[in-house]
């Protein structure tokens, strides 16, 4: 199992200049109590970690392939009293093999434009999300990796592999049937598509 084209893991602090608050981003896309979450390409749980304490006491199942980062959220998620994180070593390409049950919130977060067969990722992101459920993906805008700084430094996916929200979106929906809902702009650098079930 291979990782998808560049989508590693930065650290906290570098999220943290993106994303100061990530609760309510979540929250602005659509993550609500009650509602199960799934987090694609966790990490070391930046958004996993919050998802779950809006979510409490429903599950979020962390996807990841690197059992090393699993390993700090889960060690996180003890220090910080979360019960309701799930951690899950997987592929994404076989969500509906590692997930326990459907979901009701599919985050996929920087992640989706290093996907080598987008068709094959978003028909099983489909199947993941229960009737009635939605798809969050979180992309950098395409914009030039040099204009993208964090910290002073170039940072994100090489502007190739960058895509525009209406790429993603046509991506999305050229693969299964899910439904436009809205686009969300998340400055500096990001967007997301939300798309319902």
């Amino acid at each position: 199992m291979e990782r998808f084209q560049n989508t590693g893991q930065p650290d906290w602090d570098w999220w943290g200049k993106l994303w100061p608050t990530p609760g309510a981003t979540l929250r602005q896309l659509g993550v609500e109590p009650g509602l199960s979450v799934a987090e694609v390409g966790c990490g070391s749980g930046y958004f996993a970690l919050p998802a779950a304490r809006i979510t409490e006491p429903a599950p979020v199942y962390a996807v990841d392939l690197d059992e090393a980062l699993l390993d700090e959220l889960d060690a996180l998620a003890g220090r910080q009293a979360i019960g309701n994180v799930v951690p899950v070593h997987g592929d994404a390409r076989d969500l509906t093999g590692v997930l326990p049950e459907p979901v009701d919130v599919l985050v996929v977060a920087n992640t989706f434009h290093g996907v080598d067969d987008r068709t094959e990722f978003v028909e099983e992101t489909f199947r993941a999300v229960a009737p009635g459920g939605s798809l969050v993906v979180v992309n950098w805008h395409d914009r030039p990796r040099e204009a993208t700084t964090v910290g002073g430094e170039p940072r994100g996916p090489p502007t190739g592999l960058r895509m525009d929200p209406e790429e993603t979106a046509e991506a999305v929906r050229g693969a299964a049937p899910f439904e436009l809902d809205r686009r969300v702009d998340l400055p500096p650098y990001h967007y997301a598509v939300v798309f319902d079930r």
